[in-house]
């Protein structure tokens, strides 16, 4: 199965940072389509969210989304609507003001968030009480809101999170579903 990766960037990155190259020749490895927004013409988290679903409607499906910083608010406030295969957010803006959804619902088959534990701008105790609320899988890393010390593992989670996202390896956690029955 083939799918389109959409990357969302931060309030103050670009489509084509270091981590969105990282992360893109990882899916690019699984055969997917790699697509990154341009949301450098505003700050405003929800006008990129209203960007992001207009964009969609041109991707071929499935769809997974990743985001970082503030396009991880975009991604997850997205997902409702979109219904991605997957979402893989990293330092995810949640929990803060000025944000129409405060704690976006996560809707996807496939959710990770990966946060550091030294993150300055979304604190970690916000993500963990997050990924709690969402049942979402959570990897907490040794690094800050950039996220730039771990990026090779994190290219790590996203392959096996891609692998696992499109029927190429067998998860060894268990899947939302069975995570909200226990």
């Amino acid at each position: 199965m083939s799918a389109t990766v959409c990357f969302c960037h931060g309030r103050e990155s670009g489509p084509w940072g270091t981590k969105i190259r990282r992360l893109a020749r990882v899916a690019e490895k699984h055969g997917c389509r790699v697509v990154s927004l341009d949301d450098r013409d505003t700050q405003d988290p929800d006008v990129r969210v209203q960007k992001l679903l207009a964009a969609a409607s041109s991707f071929d499906r499935p769809l997974v989304l990743v985001g970082s910083s503030m396009g991880g608010y975009v991604a997850a406030a997205a997902s409702a609507q979109l219904h991605p295969l997957g979402l893989f957010l990293l330092a995810p803006a949640v929990g803060l003001p000025n944000y129409a959804h405060v704690a976006p619902e996560l809707v996807a088959r496939h959710v990770a968030i990966v946060h550091g534990w030294d993150d300055a701008v979304v604190p970690a105790e916000m993500v963990l009480n997050y990924a709690r609320s969402q049942r979402a899988t959570l990897h907490m890393l040794p690094d800050g809101h950039l996220l730039k010390e771990e990026l090779e593992h994190i290219a790590r989670l996203f392959d096996d999170f891609l692998g696992v996202s499109l029927g190429r390896v067998r998860s060894a956690l268990p899947s939302r579903e069975m995570v909200a029955v226990l």
